[in-house]
């Protein structure tokens, strides 16, 4: 594809990853996604798969293929299966333009198993958990799919409580958005994954927003955990 047709086919999606696709050329995403220094990962895949839950745009399956992992499979099933005005058109734009192998599979998280996508030495969970009515049941499905280390990256409330507690948001409460039901603590988020099964769980950073952006409470932010099998 020529520039103009790439920008072109650009202008037709509605994107919510920042994607570099080279030759100056950056979708127009709000969402700059992390490092994987910020992830606390190396970035030094050579020789790993890579399951990306939740990848909309494919931010991180194209980021993991470019550090070497020698198989990604980025999935999604809100998004890529109407949930956003143009769906996957992204992800599937900025792999023909990087001549990616990244697969794709549009599947629920709460319908992965080992199965129908097969096990992962990394497993990318960020910005899923706090969307789900069922977070406890979606762990226990992506431990049966990890067989290395499982990235978690979410919402978190309660940080004041000293013991394992979560909100639930049966409206718009979080941010006008309907689809936010849940915003746990950290130790409620490391407690859910040691009761799925994964031997080691340790929370990785954890953000704060005590100026209450977004209409946020000051005891809510972000956190990241990892858990190995």
């Amino acid at each position: 594809m020529t520039r103009a047709d790439i920008k072109r086919q650009m202008d037709e999606i509605k994107w919510f990853h920042a994607i570099d696709l080279g030759n100056g050329i950056v979708t127009p995403g709000a969402v700059r996604g992390m490092t994987h220094a910020q992830m606390g990962l190396t970035s030094d895949l050579h020789g790993q798969t890579v399951l990306d839950i939740g990848a909309f745009d494919g931010y991180y399956s194209f980021q993991a293929e470019r550090h070497g992992a020698k198989r990604v499979l980025a999935t999604d099933w809100y998004v890529w299966n109407g949930g956003w005005p143009t769906a996957n058109r992204g992800f599937k734009l900025c792999r023909r333009v990087l001549r990616s192998h990244v697969e794709d599979k549009t599947i629920s998280v709460l319908d992965v198993a080992p199965d129908n996508v097969g096990t992962f030495d990394v497993v990318l969970f960020l910005g899923v958990l706090y969307h789900l009515k069922h977070p406890l049941l979606a762990l226990e499905r992506l431990a049966a799919v990890t067989k290395g280390r499982l990235v978690l990256e979410t919402h978190i409330d309660c940080t004041v409580m000293d013991r394992p507690a979560a909100a639930f948001y049966p409206g718009s409460e979080l941010g006008g958005d309907p689809t936010n039901w849940w915003g746990p603590n950290p130790m409620c988020v490391e407690d859910m994954l040691r009761t799925v099964g994964f031997r080691n769980v340790a929370t990785h950073s954890v953000w704060i927003d005590k100026n209450g952006t977004w209409g946020r409470r000051p005891d809510q932010g972000r956190a990241i955990f990892h858990a190995w099998n």
